[in-house]
């Protein structure tokens, strides 16, 4: 039977884009309600590549966050082919960044300044593995030859298993699962490979980019998969493995740029990211392993204290308004005019 309140150790969201400037201040405050921290995504134009830039992106969130918030955003790199060894040793030195991002160059929004071979960043990685730095994989390739649905499981053989045979000693973590063949790798990798899984992969298959016509606000990076694989992600995120953890990948885009002929990739899922996570728990009939999976299996990995205060979720149901304000204009969220089962209990500290 379903508990009519729940109360688990304060989470953090190990995969979060943020943005920048007004539309950065549109936006913290949902994950500040209810994330301690968040491992923020440097894909920003210009991209986030030292941690000068990321001292200074880091002080611009903070100076966003409502009054009276103890949120604490923790800092990426972005990997390119130009990123200096020397960076890695400052980034390890350094008190706010905490991993480097690879993406393969044209996979998502403003990865165009990413990796092309990966072969040309193997100096950069074994400095990572040396001052132990985790590298964040958006884990696909782009190769117009593969098909799209394909792009996760192609990455794993071509790019991670070298990867983890070269560099054994690395922490990685495979970002934003979505196929069986991910859970699978990642089940039996060893200790220093991990893997982020988001709440509308949990809750979505790709029949949701096409229910009544072309939906839009449901293309995503990688893209929703059948629904055979989101049982497999299902069934990893409620295992109660440590491989796994929460890293919603919330990504808000101004409406305009997803309704049209060529629209961004992202689902915007901060304003409820805790309750979707605790519908697919509940539909899992697995919401006593919410707590490991959201509050304790991502500091593990990371190696940060685990958060002592609490946060509550009620079994209220309430309907997600149809926009939010982000900038000069608005950002459809998941669920926007629909109905999500569990709210935040008040006050929620």
């Amino acid at each position: 039977m379903t508990p009519p309140r729940l109360e688990i150790t304060r989470p953090d969201d190990w995969h979060l884009h943020l943005r920048d400037g007004d539309a950065l201040a549109s936006v913290i405050g949902h994950t500040a309600q209810r994330f301690a921290r968040a491992i923020v995504m440097p894909n920003l134009k210009p991209p986030v590549t030292t941690v000068a830039q990321a001292e200074d992106y880091r002080r611009r969130i903070m100076a966003s966050l409502p009054a009276g918030s103890s949120f604490r955003p923790l800092m990426t790199l972005y990997l390119t082919e130009n990123t200096a060894v020397e960076e890695i040793a400052r980034a390890r030195a350094s008190d706010s960044v905490f991993a480097v991002k690879y993406y393969p160059a044209g996979a998502t929004t403003n990865s165009d300044s990413g990796v092309r071979e990966l072969s040309r960043v193997y100096r950069v990685i074994e400095a990572m593995e040396k001052h132990d730095l985790p590298l964040l994989l958006h884990g696909e390739v782009t190769d117009p030859d593969i098909d799209i649905f394909d792009r996760e499981r192609v990455f794993i053989e071509r790019h991670l298993v070298p990867l983890q045979a070269r560099f054994p000693a690395l922490r990685m973590v495979l970002e934003h699962i979505t196929t069986r063949d991910a859970v699978d790798f990642v089940s039996d990798a060893p200790a220093n490979l991990a893997a982020t899984i988001t709440a509308h992969h949990l809750l979505l298959n790709r029949n949701a980019l096409f229910e009544g016509g072309i939906r839009p606000h449901n293309y995503c990076a990688p893209i929703l998969k059948r629904e055979t694989h989101r049982a497999a992600l299902l069934q990893a995120a409620t295992s109660g493995s440590p491989h796994f953890f929460l890293g919603t990948d919330s990504a808000p885009h101004p409406r305009e740029a997803k309704e049209t002929a060529c629209g961004c990739a992202g689902l915007y899922t901060a304003h409820a990211a805790l309750e979707l996570y605790a519908e697919a728990f509940e539909q899992a009939g697995r919401l006593d392993r919410l707590e490991a999976f959201a509050s304790f299996h991502g500091p593990d990995f990371y190696r940060l204290p685990r958060n002592t205060d609490r946060i509550a979720l009620e079994r209220t149901p309430w309907i997600v308004p149809d926009a939010y304000p982000l900038a000069g204009s608005t950002c459809k969220p998941m669920r926007a005019g629909e109905s999500v089962a569990w709210s935040l209990a008040t006050p929620s500290r």
